[in-house]
């Protein structure tokens, strides 16, 4: 996850870091009280706990959470009872009290669906047969909760980017009736590939050009199926990630508790596999990225049709959201919010699934456990160091601290919206949130990276303290990488309440952006969403500290205050937070 950097003189930064430390001393809670907390884990050392954000603790929580006990997070294993458990004692032993009534949980009711990975996609192409196969050329889900989807000879059609935005003047579904049919699309927005600046929001995504929508859009079209071809560029990461992510178990809320329609079938394919379909039905994949970037574009019909018989293993279950809460001292029932999800995605063992209890090698020595030490096991620590600062804090905050671990942010973002349809704290009375995914574990930086920076005033009060620290904001270096989009604090978002995603930034004072990039891409590219993603103890850490002191000081400031923070002007989620506003008044 590269950033835009910000270069500020390095005398400059000294001096003003200097500074920040004597800031820095008067507005940090005691440090001196410690907490000793009984062993995280079975067979984990314990660890005396300090009140200050410090680099040992992170690092301890971290170590635990991303351990192969934990068996990678997924929701419903063994693994969440571990990650539940922990995050309890945890917050307990801080003196927080349970968020959610008297229940330190919520709990999220979910489906559980695992795709019969022998599945083919059979394709008639000019009335020539040909096969798919799962992970290796396309990947294939439903999110019905049925344990067997047909669909026989659904037509294809490509519709470009799959996108109908009127406020931007195009559809690529106009004039073309997809109902039954199975729709083939690119990812990102209109403009991406062209790279023409003057469609949609230039180089930053839109949420238009998230899978999610994509599909979402697909199936109020009435499709039979959606498939995304996929490209590393497009889509901001590698086919491996695709299928990884696509594999083994995967959870959804209940249709009762998501409106929205849901196709039969969604999935992806390689970007060779379409350039090779398409050169058969006589299309030139190049050509079509030329075409479906140009206003007015059509869709397509394809001479192919698609059958598939899609069989998955369905279970109801549930998993839970973790809330935790530090009452306010004078105004209890107006909170800040942290927050970070705790899933990852589990054990893929030769049991199958992410939720097989194998050992972490298979047979031939292959580690099967994806730890999500970086993500998510960073962001998890980083609001427990938080929560730790706020509950020695003095004098005491006046408003509420919420602390909500979420689940099921792998599954697209599903913990958060369940939340926000079901707020331990009325939405209205949710100040701000403050969303913690990913930190970087790579070093101090002279700048720090607000994913969707210029959208809300919170970016003023994080200002103050990025300057204390000699750091300028800036906004990420791939925003058509819609990192925006890709984490809970969006759901809060287009509920109107104000929230901060922002972490430490490229420019690193040891090798500059030129080290900073290669860090965030050497992650990308060997272990994000893969086993590799494990903690390490050469991980450097003083950055991270310095990122949570200012997240932190964020937080101080609103709950000691009476600021209720809005996006600024011109900000799509600004009317939903007036509704927020209006009701707060009434």
């Amino acid at each position: 996850m590269s950033r835009t950097p910000a270069r500020t003189p390095l005398s400059a930064a000294t001096s003003l870091v200097a500074a920040a430390l004597v800031l820095s001393a008067c507005s940090q809670p005691a440090p001196e009280a410690a907490t000793d907390t009984a062993a995280p884990a079975d067979g984990a050392p314990a660890h005396a706990f300090s009140a200050s954000i410090n680099a040992d603790d992170f690092a301890a929580r971290v170590e635990t959470l991303a351990s192969d006990e934990f068996e990678g997070r997924a929701p419903g294993s063994a693994g969440e009872t571990r990650t539940l458990d922990y995050l309890k004692t945890q917050f307990e032993a801080m003196g927080l009290k349970p968020g959610n009534g008297d229940s330190w949980f919520q709990d999220v009711p979910m489906v559980e669906t695992t795709a019969d990975e022998s599945t083919v996609l059979k394709l008639d192409v000019k009335g020539e047969p040909r096969e798919l196969a799962f992970g290796s050329d396309m990947v294939i889900g439903t999110r019905t909760g049925q344990p067997e989807v047909k669909i026989d000879a659904s037509e294809l059609v490509f519709v470009g980017y799959g996108v109908n935005a009127p406020e931007q003047g195009w559809n690529d579904y106009a004039g073309v009736d997809v109902k039954g049919k199975t729709v083939v699309m690119f990812v990102n927005d209109p403009g991406f590939h062209a790279k023409d600046a003057s469609l949609f929001e230039g180089k930053r995504m839109t949420y238009y050009g998230r899978w999610t929508y994509k599909y979402e859009e697909a199936a109020r079209q009435g499709a039979a199926a959606a498939i995304i071809i996929h490209d590393t560029e497009g889509a901001s990461y590698g086919w491996d990630v695709v299928k990884n992510s696509w594999s083994g178990a995967q959870f959804d809320l209940r249709a009762a508790d998501d409106p929205e329609p849901r196709l039969p079938a969604q999935g992806w394919i390689t970007g060779d596999v379409a350039r090779t379909l398409m050169a058969d039905l006589g299309q030139d994949l190049d050509a079509l990225y030329v075409a479906a970037n140009k206003k007015g574009f059509k869709a397509i019909p394809l001479d192919a049709t698609l059958s598939l018989d899609l069989k998955s293993t369905i279970a109801e279950k549930e998993s839970k959201n973790v809330v935790a809460m530090l009452p306010g001292s004078t105004r209890p029932d107006e909170a800040v919010v942290y927050m970070a999800h705790w899933d990852h995605l589990g054990n893929h063992s030769d049991a199958g699934g992410h939720e097989g209890h194998g050992e972490d090698a298979g047979s031939g020595g292959e580690d099967h456990i994806y730890n999500g030490a970086v993500d998510n096991a960073t962001g998890v620590a980083g609001i427990m160091e938080i929560a730790e600062a706020f509950a020695a804090q003095e004098p005491a905050p006046e408003r509420s601290l919420l602390f909500l671990a979420v689940t099921l942010e792998e599954s697209g973002l599903l913990g958060s919206k369940y939340y926000v349809a079901h707020p331990a704290i009325p939405l209205d009375k949710t100040v701000a949130v403050v969303n913690l995914d990913a930190m970087p574990v790579i070093g101090k930086a002279r700048d720090m990276t607000v994913v969707g920076f210029g959208s809300s005033e919170l970016e003023d009060i994080l200002k103050t303290h990025a300057d204390a620290q000699g750091r300028s904001l800036v906004a990420e270096a791939t925003p058509q990488d819609g990192f925006y989009f890709r984490s809970d604090h969006f759901n809060f978002a287009k509920a109107g309440v104000p929230a901060l995603y922002a972490k430490g930034g490229d420019d690193l004072l040891e090798g500059g952006t030129e080290a900073g990039h290669a860090a965030q891409l050497d992650y990308r590219d060997n272990r994000y969403h893969k086993p590799a993603d494990e903690f390490s103890a050469d991980w450097k850490l003083d950055g991270v500290v310095q990122d949570l002191e200012a997240l932190y000081g964020v937080g101080r400031d609103l709950a000691g205050g009476d600021r209720w923070p809005n996006w600024y002007e011109g900000n799509a989620f600004r009317a939903a937070n007036d509704k927020l506003k209006q009701s707060r008044s009434e």
